[in-house]
C-alpha cells in the first residue's frame, strides 16, 4: 500500500510505551510537529485497517485516514487524558468520518480490494490463496450489521480490547461483548455457505 504522509521528513522512534505516549501528546498539544508525526507512524495503519474493513474500499479509506488524521490536528488540543487512551480518541474520530462518508454515499459499498498482499518469501500460489481468502472475508463482513462490522474491525483487525472498543463506540463492554457474538457466528454462518 502507497500512502502520502502528512509529515514525511519524520520518522517514526517505533514502538513507545503508554508514558511516552502521554509525551508525545503533550508536546503535539503543544504545536510540536516531531511529536505529531510519531503518533501519525504509530497509529497510521491501525486506523486505515479500521476503515478499510468498514468500508471496503481502498482508496477511499486511505483519503479518509489522512481525513482523520488532519482532524486530530486540528483539535488535538481539546484532547483530556480521562481515563480514554489517546487511540480510543483517534478511532472515535475515524468512526465519526466512517459514518458521514457512508451517509453521503448512502448505498452498500461492494468489496473492490484490488491490492495484493505482497509475502516475504515470494509464493504465487499462497499470494492466491491469501488474496481470495482476504475477498471472501471482506465480503462476508459487508454482510454484517454496521454495528458488527465496526466491533470486528476494531477488535481483530485494530487490535483493540473490548473495553477500548467499548470507550470508542460508547457503550457497555456487554453490549460490545455480545455483538462481537453475533458477529462471529454470522461470519461462520456467510463463510460456511460458500
Amino acid at each position: 500500500m502507497h500512502r502520502v504522509t502528512l509529515f514525511g521528513r519524520f520518522q517514526a522512534a517505533g514502538g513507545y510505551q503508554v508514558q511516552d505516549e502521554r509525551s508525545l501528546v503533550s508536546r503535539a498539544q503543544k504545536g510540536g510537529e516531531e511529536a505529531f508525526a510519531q503518533l501519525y507512524e504509530e497509529y497510521f495503519n491501525k486506523i486505515y485497517r479500521y476503515i478499510v474493513i468498514r468500508i471496503g474500499d481502498a482508496m477511499e479509506a486511505e483519503d479518509i485516514t489522512q481525513q482523520v488524521f488532519l482532524k486530530a490536528l486540528q483539535s488535538i488540543g481539546s484532547f483530556k487524558w480521562r481515563g480514554i487512551p489517546f487511540s480510543a480518541w483517534l478511532y472515535r474520530i475515524a468512526h465519526n468520518q466512517v459514518v458521514d462518508y457512508l451517509r453521503k454515499t448512502k448505498r452498500r459499498i461492494t468489496v473492490p480490494i484490488d491490492e495484493v498482499t505482497v509475502a516475504v518469501e515470494s509464493n504465487p500460489q499462497q499470494e492466491v490463496e491469501q488474496e481470495f481468502d482476504l475477498r471472501r472475508l471482506t465480503a462476508a463482513i459487508q454482510r454484517l450489521t454496521e454495528a458488527q462490522r465496526a466491533v470486528i474491525s476494531l477488535r481483530f483487525t485494530s487490535e483493540l480490547s473490548t473495553a477500548e472498543v467499548a470507550k470508542t463506540l460508547g457503550k457497555s463492554q456487554g453490549a460490545i461483548k455480545a455483538l462481537q457474538h453475533s458477529a462471529i457466528v454470522a461470519l461462520r454462518r456467510v463463510l460456511a455457505e460458500g
